[in-house]
């Protein structure tokens, strides 16, 4: 369930309560002009500038491949096949379309300048600076193709926030060809990112040919299954991978520089490599016991010199094939059992004074980055690599939080935050709702990939300093098509361009999401590209209380329509059309279920919104007057499969608790089921959500009545209510495809017009 939706205030006296979204037509001014990532300064003038395939294009260098890109994409895109000539910058009366860098010294670094006059247009900028105001002209044009664009006349004046823009792409668990890449690359370059960290290595696939080793490719880029995770009806045993010849890595390299993209490419160490030890064992660290070696679900390097060798030699043709001034070299989630079990690296621990595992991968990280800073590169890794000691000129990319950011620029390193709590993880789901496609781990929504500042406020002025930028990360255990690709980038990494590029005060979510994405979702209906189709409603699901409701749904998608239903389905484009706005009325002890998704002009489709009205009185608070603070519980030991076993059990023992957490128990009951009983204060009259950490090991019932997925919330009076929780644990078994329930007991309450879950206060429980 979605826990940060909005939640309304009930609704008994009011005759029409009317639930709305954000309009669907921008309004008349819109002061970015549709321009994504947000311009610095933009100034308005009157007049039109008519660009069409006479219009000339006057450039420096001719041969410049910012020119030639876009020579390429007018005349592929718009079909204009305009004529390009070298422009004089001392020919004051010069008309068309002027691409110069005389003036450009006086920009910030990849800044440009973009100018719109009747007459003429002129972009000045150098090297990415011209790219990236050439983008944003493209932008400027319509959607639709003619033979004639009608561009507003209009100053801009930009340049990026961060020197670092960038977005990983994770091609292990799934493989996508050198076409496919070079689409994501596309776009990054469309809007202003000029990072692609490419994540070629990882335990289910080896994809990047080292002519030294050839069995990495034969062996190490296949695996005896398609997918990967749990996004699977069934293991497929079929042979899946695939990888890139030293040719394709040239290529995409080339593609990418054309567009001002530097590529990173990922190789991972000393984890995350059962591919490469699939193909060459010899590399794994010997067990103590050859009979039962430790178990390992992210194969890890023995740090033996044959080792070093190994990955030296790799990393030399990697180097090769990649102009790229950082080499990225994974140091995430080791899992050190296998050294810790090793007589090899417990001797080598004695031999170099490391105290534990955790120096033994510093001083792994540490023998690489000389051999990386030996080649000119500099080393970049996630975050772990500061544990044990971090290598003396690496980068940090913080990903588990921002903490490791932060602990890096306190260092004096530099960091770039890319963490996965913030909405920059792109594989994660784009909501709770359960029609969203199999993704990974937690939800991030568009607006807090958004709102992310890669900043903290906690680092000084000076630390800040070496905050070098942020990046979007889209690993693949759940993104085995392209489509699903595009589902899960779009529109979040316009979110994150603009996180990138614009300054925060420029920035407004409103605008954002409103209003300019319209356009951009018309580039990508255009493009045949796949995206989230956004909500008619931000509200996914919600329950509504009260006897008269008014809805209207709306879409920022350009050409798009809203169906719905009052029957509990799912909407199709065979149910009612919205057309104006729908009034219900629900009769007194009855409830009503309103629905609603947007379909697009090439039939994509958005998640459909429910909303549940009731139209029913507060329930009533108890009498009760003499509780004690906490619960009572009652527990048994055994192994249940449903809480509602407990009813028909003999529970055992019985204890009170001054709050709603089992963790306690777990400590000396492997097994077990548990009632708790007694009463939850309320503090005011309204309407309150509970969610619960499962609906599987966990009943929660509010004076009876049985709090479930779809119907979570309830009209209270200010007072006592009765609760009931019966909640069932099994501990978890270390073994492959356990299925032991291990789920903590956790349940949240959310009050009135407020956004933020909570769980049960001891203050707040009696019995």
């Amino acid at each position: 369930m979605n826990t940060t939706i909005k939640q309304f205030l009930l609704v008994f006296a009011i005759a029409i309560c009317t639930f709305t979204a954000a309009k669907a037509h921008p309004p008349a001014e819109d002061p970015n002009m549709g321009i994504i990532p947000a311009p610095a300064s933009l100034k308005k003038t009157a007049g039109m500038f008519r660009f069409n395939g006479l219009t000339q294009i006057k450039a420096d260098k001719p041969n410049d491949k910012t020119v030639l890109f876009l020579k390429d994409f007018l005349k592929n895109n718009r079909h204009f096949n305009n004529k390009i000539s070298k422009y004089n910058h001392k020919t004051k009366a010069a008309t068309g379309l002027i691409l110069t860098s005389f003036g450009a010294d006086k920009l910030p670094a990849e800044g440009y300048k973009l100018t719109i006059t009747p007459k003429k247009i002129t972009i000045i900028g150098k090297g990415a600076g011209l790219f990236y105001g050439v983008q944003t002209l493209i932008q400027l044009l319509p959607v639709a193709v003619s033979n004639t664009e009608l561009l507003p006349c209009v100053t801009i004046e930009d340049a990026p926030r961060f020197g670092y823009r960038g977005m990983m792409l994770d091609v292990s668990r799934h493989f996508f060809t050198v076409p496919q890449v070079k689409q994501v690359i596309e776009m990054l370059a469309a809007y202003k990112l000029n990072t692609f960290h490419w994540h070629l290595v990882d335990g289910q696939g080896w994809r990047i040919q080292i002519k030294k080793y050839p069995k990495l490719t034969e062996v190490g880029a296949y695996r005896l299954q398609t997918m990967y995770g749990n996004n699977r009806d069934w293991p497929d045993s079929l042979s899946y991978g695939g990888f890139y010849t030293q040719d394709d890595i040239r290529d995409v390299v080339k593609f990418a520089a054309d567009r001002y993209i530097n590529v990173i490419p990922e190789i991972e160490m000393p984890a995350h490599s059962d591919a490469a030890l699939r193909a060459y064992p010899e590399l794994r660290c010997e067990a103590a016991d050859a009979k039962n070696p430790a178990r390992s679900i992210n194969g890890i390097y023995c740090p033996t010199e044959a080792t070093f060798t190994f990955l030296q030699d790799v990393l030399t043709e990697v180097m090769a094939l990649f102009p790229s001034k950082y080499i990225h070299v994974g140091g995430d989630e080791a899992n050190k059992q296998p050294w810790k079990e090793s007589a090899f690296v417990q001797a080598l621990m004695k031999e170099k004074g490391l105290k534990d595992e955790k120096e033994v991968q510093s001083y792994f990280i540490q023998r690489m980055e000389k051999f990386i800073n030996s080649k000119g590169r500099i080393m970049i890794g996630w975050d772990e690599i500061l544990e044990g000691g971090l290598a003396p000129n690496a980068v940090v990319m913080s990903w588990q939080g921002e903490e490791g950011g932060i602990a890096a620029a306190r260092q004096h390193h530099n960091v770039i935050m890319t963490p996965q709590t913030t909405g920059n993880y792109f594989d994660h789901y784009q909501s709770g709702s359960p029609q969203e496609p199999a993704s990974f781990g937690r939800y991030a929504v568009l607006k807090e990939t958004y709102d992310y500042d890669p900043v903290s406020k906690q680092l000084t002025p000076e630390e800040q300093k070496y905050v070098m930028g942020t990046q979007g990360n889209l690993w693949t255990e759940y993104v085995p098509t392209m489509a699903k690709l595009q589902y899960q980038i779009f529109p979040r990494l316009f979110a994150l361009a603009e996180v990138a590029w614009t300054k925060p005060e420029n920035k407004n979510y409103d605008n954002f999401a409103n209003v300019r994405l319209a356009k951009h979702f018309g580039r990508l209906e255009a493009m045949g590209y796949n995206y989230r189709v956004p909500t008619p409603f931000a509200v996914i699901d919600t329950i509504l209380f009260g006897n008269k409701f008014t809805y209207t749904p709306t879409s920022v998608v350009p050409g798009a329509r809203i169906y719905y239903t009052l029957n509990g389905r799912d909407p199709l484009d065979t149910d009612w059309e919205y057309t104006t706005p729908v009034t219900i009325t629900i009769p007194a002890g009855e409830k009503r279920e309103f629905k609603a998704r947007v379909i697009t002009p090439t039939g994509r489709r958005s998640i459909a919104t429910r909303v549940l009205m009731v139209n029913r009185p507060l329930i009533p608070a108890t009498a009760y007057t003499n509780g004690k603070p906490g619960l009572k519980y009652k527990m048994v030991k055994g192994r249940f499969t449903s809480p509602d076993q407990l009813d028909y059990v003999t529970l055992t023992d019985s204890a009170t608790t001054d709050k709603l957490n089992a963790e306690a128990l777990k400590k000396d009951n492997p097994y077990f089921g548990v009632v708790y009983e007694g009463y939850v204060d309320i503090p005011e009259d309204g309407a309150y959500n509970f969610s619960q950490a499962s609906y599987t090991d966990t009943e929660l019932f509010i004076d009876g009545e049985k709090i479930t997925e779809t119907e979570y919330m309830l009209p209270l009076a200010k007072g006592l209510h009765k609760i009931k929780v019966k909640y069932i644990y099994q501990a978890p078994i270390q073994a492959p495809g356990s299925r032991a329930r291990q789920t903590p007991l956790h349940i949240y309450i959310i009050e009135p017009g407020d956004s933020k879950k909570g769980e049960f206060e001891a203050g707040n429980l009696f019995y």
